[in-house]
């Protein structure tokens, strides 16, 4: 083989080896864009952003303390249930159960409140709302649920859900179907425990057990 051979079979490998590194260097350039353009759009992704059928004004760090004449209760909004956690907040707002009462209390059961305007079975507020239930409705123990009004049979009536709530003291797991649960208890049980033992006439206390003010907290 002549030298004058050799160097273009050495010239053609040379340019044939520049080629393949560019290839390469060429890919992972495009590899590291597609990785940086990946990363922000994870970043700029919120955890937190809510299902299109949940309303994101509410959410799981959404508090209520309720200040009662035996103590506090703290209770943590869900926000799977827009309509009937959005109806308790606003009354909250508005203030339409400060200064009620728990005006049924059954131990062993739940201790029920909310009635803003005669302080016994019958009131509420102006509009029911709508059923609402979720695949984890369960009445248990701690569980702060919307009461409803029944028929003269004592049927549960659909969509008859106003003001009043009441807290489970134990589980109750066969309400699950006709009553619709928006939260928890996390501080103060041992306040529900003791009003659901307090003394009482027809389900009634016998001395008040006052909800002085409920509020948002942290």
């Amino acid at each position: 083989m002549t030298s004058s051979k050799y160097r273009k079979r050495r010239q053609r490998k040379k340019k044939s080896n520049t080629k393949i590194i560019v290839a390469i260097a060429l890919l992972a350039v495009v590899a590291i864009i597609i990785g940086a353009v990946m990363v922000m759009m994870t970043d700029n992704v919120d955890p937190n952003e809510d299902d299109d059928l949940i309303d994101d004004t509410v959410s799981t760090s959404m508090k209520v303390l309720l200040t009662t004449s035996m103590g506090n209760i703290t209770i943590q909004l869900r926000d799977d249930m827009p309509i009937t956690t959005e109806n308790f907040k606003n009354l909250v707002e508005q203030g339409a159960y400060d200064n009620t009462t728990f005006h049924r209390v059954i131990a062993d059961f739940m201790i029920q409140g909310g009635d803003p305007t005669t302080g016994d079975w019958s009131g509420g507020t102006v509009a029911n709302i709508e059923d609402e239930f979720t695949d984890t409705n369960e009445n248990n123990r701690g569980t702060i649920a919307m009461a409803k009004q029944s028929d003269s049979t004592g049927a549960v009536l659909k969509n008859s859900a106003s003001s009043q709530f009441y807290i489970n003291v134990v589980d109750n797991n066969y309400l699950d179907e006709d009553y619709s649960v928006f939260g928890e208890v996390i501080d103060g049980m041992d306040v529900v425990d003791a009003i659901s033992n307090v003394e009482t006439y027809n389900e009634m206390p016998v001395e008040d057990v006052i909800l002085i003010k409920a509020m948002f907290t942290d």
